[in-house]
């Protein structure tokens, strides 16, 4: 849980405010977000710092799209959706294993379905047959479905010689208790909506549209902060409590698209524009966590337990002093505070983006919570992005008794799908 995460505001690659597809309209008919009209002013409308809410004086009629509802994504573009945007409301993390002998074709196959449907439910359309209608009455809400493969999906294609070197296996960590069924896969999909039933919609489909050709191996489910529920936008927050998120990189850095994508000039070629994604199931031990006082607990973590800003003083977005003593001459931050140890200052340069899901999976056996963090880390490279800055934390952060890891996957997401490609294409048919 690096002290880097996306700030909670809408950055979406296009958005569409008038609740009209530009494409051009299926064969079956109108799209969703078509025929529901556009968004307007006679719905509720949430502020663009969600601060401002209004209601239609008149009586309620079919209800027009707000703007949260019509928020779209473009599934095609340079880098796959649902890495750049903002975090969005609800999750799911799902990873499956293609079935025996599906091989280089039918995983060929699998794609080119998989990134039809993301295109058309991206855009607030149905599914081309056996739609479940699930989101009829939704918008787009800001949905993004994202592919990626992770080690053993290259045997499994014939592929071995295409495995980029990034992908080998990540080291055991000591705070490891890795559950192998809950871990890795030939493939990852990550979903991502503003709206639960549009989330859930996705899920739906892209496990239809796997039938025959592979199967699940794994699935989780998170959910974020939705939009809107703060006076304005603000880092997020995870379940301890904490601001979670302040030292995320910038897409505007001078040296973002270096440190979290693989240059178009990159090899493998396939991976041109693509990034790793390393997706951790974090468990926090919370009632643990909560018997702490919040001096404690802001000990732990370097930063103040209110608007996230440093020990040392200061507000959020202040450079933390890591040399600032107290009047007995203490470090203001301890040496073992998360967020002293996760700078990539103190880690040779390592950045990575992180874009992660709280989980709340109810009570386990021994009565406490099932619940913490679905890490989502993205770099053009683990081994210079996740790992150190994860053996360092392995030596002593102080988070690490509130913590505990208990799955673990890599996966290799290339860049996005031009017009008319699917996802992979220049893998799987290079």
């Amino acid at each position: 849980m690096a002290d880097q995460s996306l700030p909670q505001t809408r950055t979406p690659e296009k958005a569409v405010n008038d609740g009209v597809s530009e494409t051009a309209l299926p064969k079956e008919g109108l799209s969703r977000r078509r025929l529901l009209g556009t968004a307007g002013a006679t719905g509720l409308v949430l502020g663009a710092a969600g601060g401002a809410v209004g209601y239609a004086a008149r009586p309620a009629e079919a209800t027009p799209l707000t703007s949260l509802g019509a928020e779209e994504v473009m599934f095609h573009g340079k880098h796959q959706p649902g890495i750049l945007q903002g975090l969005q409301a609800r999750g799911h993390l799902i990873a499956f294993d293609l079935a025996a002998g599906a091989g280089r074709k039918g995983a060929a196959a699998l794609l080119r379905r998989w990134s039809q449907t993301a295109r058309r439910l991206m855009a607030g359309e149905a599914m081309a047959s056996d739609d479940t209608d699930v989101a009829r009455d939704a918008g787009p809400s800001s949905l993004t479905i994202t592919f990626g493969f992770g080690h053993s999906f290259f045997a499994r294609t014939g592929l071995e010689k295409q495995r980029p070197i990034a992908l080998d296996p990540l080291p055991a960590f000591s705070s490891d208790r890795l559950d192998k069924a809950r871990s890795n896969g030939d493939l990852w999909v990550q979903i991502g909506a503003d709206d639960a039933l549009v989330a859930f919609h996705a899920l739906r489909a892209i496990q239809k549209d796997a039938s025959g050709a592979a199967k699940v191996r794994w699935q989780m489910n998170g959910f974020n902060r939705s939009p809107g529920a703060t006076a304005r936008p603000m880092t997020a927050r995870n379940l301890m409590g904490q601001i979670d998120g302040t030292r995320n990189p910038k897409p505007t850095e001078s040296d973002f698209d270096r440190r979290i994508f693989v240059p178009s000039s990159g090899d493998p070629a396939w991976m041109a524009n693509g990034s790793y994604a390393v997706v951790r199931r974090i468990r926090m031990l919370l009632d643990d966590w909560e018997q702490l006082t919040v001096n404690a607990q802001e000990q732990v973590i370097g930063r103040r337990k209110a608007d996230g800003a440093p020990l040392t003083g200061g507000s959020e977005t202040t450079p933390m002093d890591l040399e600032k003593t107290d009047a007995k001459g203490d470090l203001v931050v301890p040496l073992n505070a998360h967020a002293r140890i996760t700078r990539p200052d103190q880690n040779g340069g390592a950045a990575m983006l992180r874009r992660p899901w709280s989980f709340h999976d109810g009570i386990d056996t021994d009565g406490v919570p099932d619940a913490g963090l679905l890490f989502v880390c993205w770099q053009a490279d683990p081994l210079r992005g996740f790992v150190p800055v994860q053996r360092k934390l392995d030596r002593g952060d102080a988070l690490s008794r509130y913590i505990r890891h208990e799955s673990s996957g890599l996966f290799a997401v290339p860049g996005g799908a031009a017009e008319g490609e699917y996802v992979g294409q220049g893998l799987l048919e290079g």
